[in-house]
């Protein structure tokens, strides 16, 4: 079992830590005083965390999805937690347990399985089910999509992500079909299942998620059409109109030619669809992002970081109200007034380091 967690570092801000984590990104950047660093990302099951390393030299062989041994210490730059690492190495596999690196889905993938199979045999359209199940039934597709990520670095992007972001969805759907009568629910869930079908080869996960060259030169979109005409060339006498109607969910997910959609939702499953999933996504980022802001300590009186998927702060609406409220917002802001001397001097300490960075947003 790993002993340091990513997910323990903002309770040991200003130390000094020894880890093992998974370089998800590498990067060698030139600062503003024209030295070298390296602009890492490090991470575990339990997250990830920036990284910068000023002294290249000293930095071991390693490559981006090795797992590395870092000494370094854990600090704050423009608010967010960073890792400035002094030493770096690849790590030798009999120091580690791969398990303990890959982000993962905090429900068993067993009982997501069993409950997409259940929303299968709900459909009672004939041909919409067989082209679902023909996909469940896949030998090589079930086992990926039990395992895929929903994304590289955005919402559900862990193993499993996929499959949650899939259910996640499917529940929503169902309820948004009952309540607007001209929605034909069979078609609508059928899209959820297969919108984003092409993520499958679109991605590649193991230590780090990656996109595979498929995936950086077609995208999941124009992947999943592929395999959906596939799948419906094998089903005796599919009826063309639920083809169309079905590609046509896939290619309009996106619902904006500026988000990479081929086309614009043009039915009403497409329309709800395409809300939906953004809205799940959406909701996901949110979560994930308070989660976050409760493991670094905050406080429900006070704000998240900077959010750059949603652009914008959050506040967490239970710990709030859980919370002094305005009254702890206002003491909380008097001691921060009454500090700010202190902060000057914090700030003088970390000009060094900051005239050497680029900030996160770069």
């Amino acid at each position: 079992m790993k002993e340091l967690l990513v997910a323990d570092l903002a309770s040991r801000e200003n130390r000094e830590i020894t880890g093992f984590f998974v370089a998800g990104f590498k990067q060698v950047r030139t600062g503003r005083d024209g030295g070298r660093y390296f602009a890492l990302t490090l991470q575990d099951h339990t997250g990830q965390i920036e990284a910068r390393m000023w002294e290249i030299d000293e930095a071991g062989e390693f490559e981006a999805g090795d797992v590395v041994k870092i000494l370094g210490e854990v600090n704050r730059f423009n608010e967010k937690l960073q890792l400035k690492v002094k030493k770096i190495r690849r790590a030798a596999p009999g120091e580690y347990d791969l398990g303990d690196f890959v982000p993962r889905s905090e429900r068993d993938v067993g009982e997501m399985w069993t409950e997409l199979e259940g929303w299968a045999a709900s459909l009672r359209d004939p041909d919409l089910k067989a082209l679902v199940e023909a996909f469940l039934n896949d030998a090589e597709l079930a086992p990926a999509l039990k395992q895929a990520p929903a994304a590289k670095s955005m919402h559900h992007a862990w193993m499993g992500g996929l499959l949650e972001h899939i259910l996640s969805l499917m529940g929503v759907c169902e309820l948004a079909a009952q309540h607007y009568p001209n929605i034909d629910r069979d078609l609508l869930l059928t899209g959820v299942v297969l919108h984003d079908i092409g993520k499958l080869r679109e991605l590649s996960w193991g230590t780090s998620f990656d996109y595979t060259l498929e995936g950086q030169l077609l995208g999941h979109i124009t992947i999943g059409i592929g395999m959906i005409e596939q799948k419906i060339a094998a089903i005796p006498n599919f009826p063309a109109a639920k083809r169309l109607l079905v590609e046509h969910l896939v290619l309009s997910h996106h619902g904006e030619y500026e988000f990479g959609s081929p086309k614009l939702p043009m039915t009403p499953e497409a329309i709800l669809l395409h809300y939906l999933d953004n809205l799940d996504a959406k909701m996901q980022t949110v979560r994930s992002e308070l989660a976050k802001a409760e493991a670094s300590g905050r406080t429900g009186a006070e704000m998240t970081e900077w959010v750059r998927p949603l652009e914008r702060q959050l506040l967490n609406t239970q710990a709030y109200l859980r919370s002094e409220g305005l009254q702890g917002v206002e003491e909380k802001a008097a001691k921060e007034h009454a500090g700010s001397g202190s902060e000057n001097g914090n700030r003088r300490e970390h000009q060094e380091e900051r005239n050497h960075a680029l900030p996160f947003e770069d």
